[in-house]
C-alpha cells in the first residue's frame, strides 16, 4: 500500500472520530445551556407565583365562596404563563398548566431542578415552601417545564454532528491523499533513482539533491553512506582476495628451497643410517635451519598480510617509551649474548596500530641484532627515543659493516637479503610497510661515531582531537608487489 493511501485512510478515519468526539462535546454543552435557562425560567415563575399561590392558600382555609377560589386560581394560572403549576394545600390540591399526570410520583421535595421522565416524556421540575401568617396557609407549590423543546434541539445537534462526521470521512481522505502524494513525490523521485542502481554492475551512484525535506535527505544521505560502505568493502574483499592469491605464490615460491633442502637432508639420514656422529650433527644442524627459516618465512608472510587488511578501528593511542622499552627488553633475554642499549623519552604517544608498531620495533632491532656486528665481536644495538619537533624519532644504531649507498632503498624490497643471512627478507618490508601505514618515515644512515649502521624512523605525535577519524593510506598491497614505493613512505638514503 502506498504511504499516501495511509495516510487518506489514516486521516478518513481519524476526522470523522474527532469531529464526534467534538460533536458528544458540543451536545453536553447545549443540553446543559437548555437546562440553565429552563431552570432559570422555573425559578423566575416561583417567585412570580408565590403571592398568588399564598392568596389561593387563604382563600382556601378560610372557606370562601367557589366563585373567589375559582378567581384565585385562574390569577395563580395566568401569573404561571407556560409553566404547570401544582399547588398541594391541607384542603386539596391545584392544578394547571402542562405537566405529568396526576398517578406519577414526584419526589419529596426538589428545592432545586431535576429532572423527571414519565411516560415517555421528559420534565424539569421546581418545588418550594409556601407558607402564610394565618393557620392552615401552608402548601408545596411544584412548577414543572416539558423538556421537549431541549430534547428536539439536542437531537439537531446530533443529528449535524454525524452528518458532519459522515461528510468529513470521505472528504478530508481525498484531501489528505491530494496534499500526501504531494508531499511524497520527493520520496517518489528518490526511489525511482535508487531502484535504478546496481553497484555490482555498475558505478554509478546516487546522486541527490537537497528537497529542504529532512526525511528524504537523511534517507538519501543513509542511501549514500550504505552505497560508500558498499564500495569500500568491494575494494576490501578484492584486496583481501588479492592478498590470499599473492600469499600463496609468494609461500609457494619462497618455501620451495628450504622445503627441498630438508627433504635432500632427511633422504640422506634415510639412506645413510650409520652416519657417523659429526656428519650427522651437519645434517641435523642443516635441518634446523631450513626449518627455522621456514617458519620465519610463513610468520612474516602472515604479517604482511595482516597489516595489509587491518581496519582504522584497530587504530588507538599508543604509548611509544613503552613499546620500545618492552620491545629491547625482549631482545636482550633472547640475545644474551649481546649488549643492547637504550634511552627512551616518556610521554611520547602516537595514534597507531600497537601489534603493527611492535613489529617495526621488534624487526629494526632483530635486523639490527643479526646484521649489525663484524666477525668474532657480540653485536651492539644502541636504541634512542625523543621527539623531534612534531614528530617521535626513533634511532636505532649498530656496529656492523654499515649499508652502501645504492642499496638503501633496495633493502626493503620483498625478499631483499644478503646471501649468507639467516633471515627472510621480509623483516624490512615489514617495518616499511608500518611506516607507510602509520604515514611515517625512514631513513638509513652511516653510523655518526664509526662503521656501522643508523636507521632514523619518524612517526607523527598525537594530539589527541583529530585522530580518531584518521584513515588509513590506500592503497595497501604490500602482499602484492615490492616495498619499492618512495611515494608511500620517506626513505632517504643519504
Amino acid at each position: 500500500m502506498r504511504l499516501s493511501t495511509r495516510i487518506a485512510l489514516a486521516v478518513g478515519a481519524t476526522v470523522p472520530v474527532l469531529v464526534l468526539a467534538t460533536g458528544w462535546l458540543l451536545l453536553r454543552l447545549v443540553a446543559a445551556d437548555l437546562h440553565d435557562q429552563q431552570d432559570t425560567h422555573l425559578r423566575e415563575r416561583a417567585v412570580a407565583v408565590a403571592k398568588d399561590a399564598r392568596g389561593l392558600l387563604r382563600a382556601s382555609a378560610a372557606d370562601r365562596s367557589a366563585a373567589v377560589e375559582q378567581a384565585r386560581e385562574r390569577r395563580l394560572f395566568i401569573s404561571a404563563l407556560d409553566v404547570g403549576v401544582r399547588l398541594i394545600g391541607p384542603e386539596g390540591s391545584f392544578t394547571g398548566g402542562p405537566q405529568p399526570a396526576a398517578d406519577v410520583a414526584l419526589p419529596a421535595r426538589a428545592p432545586v431542578p431535576v429532572t423527571l421522565r414519565a411516560d415517555g416524556r421528559s420534565w424539569r421540575i421546581l418545588s418550594t415552601r409556601v407558607t402564610g401568617s394565618r393557620p392552615g396557609v401552608r402548601g408545596t407549590l411544584w412548577l414543572f417545564a416539558s423538556d421537549t423543546a431541549a430534547d428536539t434541539q439536542v437531537r439537531l445537534v446530533r443529528r449535524r454532528a454525524v452528518t458532519v462526521a459522515l461528510l468529513a470521512a470521505p472528504l478530508s481522505g481525498l484531501l489528505a491523499w491530494a496534499v500526501a502524494t504531494r508531499a511524497s513525490s520527493p520520496l517518489r523521485r528518490l526511489q525511482r533513482r535508487a531502484s535504478g542502481l546496481d553497484p555490482r554492475s555498475s558505478s554509478t551512484r546516487l546522486d541527490h539533491t537537497p528537497t529542504r525535506i529532512a526525511e528524504v535527505d537523511d534517507l538519501a544521505l543513509t542511501l549514500q553512506t550504505v552505497l560508500a560502505r558498499y564500495d569500500e568493502q568491494a575494494v576490501r574483499t578484492a584486496e583481501a582476495l588479492a592478498t590470499a592469491r599473492s600469499f600463496a605464490s609468494a609461500a609457494s615460491h619462497e618455501l620451495r628451497t628450504p622445503l627441498m633442502s630438508m627433504q635432500t637432508n632427511l633422504e640422506i639420514l634415510t639412506e645413510h643410517p650409520e652416519l657417523a656422529g659429526p656428519d650427522r650433527d651437519e645434517v641435523l644442524h642443516d635441518l634446523s635451519r631450513e626449518h627455522a627459516r621456514l617458519l620465519g618465512v610463513l610468520v612474516m608472510l602472515r604479517d604482511l598480510g595482516r597489516a595489509d587488511l587491518v581496519e582504522a578501528d584497530a587504530f588507538g593511542p599508543v604509548d611509544l617509551a613503552d613499546l620500545v622499552e618492552a620491545s629491547t627488553e625482549e631482545q636482550r633475554r633472547r640475545h644474551p649474548h649481546a649488549r643492547v642499549t637504550g634511552h627512551c623519552a616518556p610521554g611520547l604517544r602516537v595514534h597507531g596500530w600497537e601489534a603493527g608498531l611492535r613489529s617495526l620495533v621488534d624487526n629494526l632491532l632483530v635486523n639490527a641484532l643479526v646484521h649489525g656486528h663484524t666477525d668474532g665481536q657480540p653485536p651492539q644495538v644502541e636504541v634512542t627515543l625523543r621527539a623531534s619537533g612534531a614528530d617521535a624519532l626513533l634511532v636505532v644504531d649498530d656496529r656492523g659493516p654499515g649499508i652502501p649507498p645504492a642499496l638503501r632503498t633496495e633493502v626493503f624490497e620483498r625478499f631483499r637479503r644478503r646471501p649468507d643471512s639467516p633471515g627472510s627478507g621480509l623483516g624490512l618490508t615489514l617495518v616499511a610497510q608500518q611506516i607507510a601505514l602509520h604515514r611515517g618515515g625512514i631513513r638509513v644512515l652511516d653510523r655518526p661515531t664509526g662503521p656501522g649502521t643508523r636507521v632514523e624512523v619518524t612517526l607523527p605525535l598525537s594530539d589527541g582531537t583529530a585522530d580518531a577519524g584518521a584513515t588509513l593510506p590506500l592503497p595497501r598491497n604490500w602482499m602484492i608487489t615490492t616495498a619499492d614505493r618512495p611515494q608511500e613512505f620517506h626513505k632517504d638514503g643519504s
